[in-house]
């Protein structure tokens, strides 16, 4: 593979043993090389390139499902902010640039993807005892119903989000954009396209440019974790591309389960 010497890269390994080696994106050229190659979204791991299997960054992906729309985000995103200011985290906001939203809080890079991930899904389940009406945890689509999913298993190693700035792949070319949490209830997705971003930047800047200082301490929800199993409430499944991971659950789909449960 042929590449500028002024091209950074991360070698970072999947689930399945491949290698590849992640573009870095470091300086401004570095977005036109990509460009320049048909790369219109760009996706970026929670790690930094010195240590890629320690993440720095908690994500909270509220995804509305069939039923759910941008509105119903917007709700979720409320009970997020709510939660994140009771236990003292700073959470930073943006559109997905599609139907959702995605909050990120800084983390000390001390745990590696399994942890941070059960984190995650911790954090996600109290969302949905505040609100169960909305919110669902499940991961099987069938399950969900018409609820706002937080997908906690974008926390799991090789999972990427799109970037702060991203444009979208779509007609309108809606762009990921960073908001504060007093205009999140007011905003629209269509309010943030590559024709708008560059007066709101002008005129607000970059909403995330403090969140490196605003580091958060993840032993909070590692005391919701111990509680949840000694409550007897334990893993959930991850992805279909991961081997059987330790205290994971069956990884099948319910109805295929109670299939095989009614055969005689």
């Amino acid at each position: 593979e042929k590449r500028p010497e002024w091209i950074e890269t991360a070698r970072v390994t999947f689930p399945s043993g491949r290698h590849a080696d992640e573009l870095c994106v470091t300086e401004l050229a570095h977005v036109a090389w990509a460009a320049n190659l048909a790369t219109l979204e760009f996706g970026a791991w929670p790690s930094r390139r010195r240590d890629p299997e320690k993440p720095d960054e908690l994500r909270i992906d509220i995804d509305p499902q069939p039923g759910t729309g941008f509105a119903e985000a917007k709700r979720v995103a409320a009970v997020v902010h709510e939660v994140l200011d009771e236990i003292g985290f700073i959470g930073w906001p943006k559109t997905s640039g599609n139907r959702g939203i995605h909050v990120y809080c800084r983390i000390e890079p001390n745990w590696e993807f399994p942890v941070v991930r059960r984190c995650a899904l911790a954090f996600a389940r109290e969302i949905e005892r505040r609100a169960p009406d909305l919110v669902t945890t499940a991961w099987w689509k069938e399950e969900r119903g018409e609820k706002v999913f937080v997908d906690y298993n974008q926390n799991a190693r090789d999972r990427t989000i799109l970037s702060a700035y991203s444009v979208r792949g779509r007609p309108d070319a809606t762009v990921s954009a960073p908001v504060r949490w007093d205009e999140l209830p007011d905003v629209e997705m269509e309010d943030f396209t590559i024709a708008t971003m560059p007066a709101r930047f002008a005129q607000l800047g970059d909403l995330h440019a403090g969140i490196d200082e605003a580091v958060c301490d993840l032993r909070m929800l590692l005391d919701w974790v111990e509680r949840e199993e000694a409550q007897g409430e334990g893993e959930a499944p991850y992805p279909p591309n991961f081997p059987k991971m330790p205290g994971e659950p069956k990884r099948v789909q319910p109805s295929r389960a109670r299939k095989e449960a009614d055969r005689p």
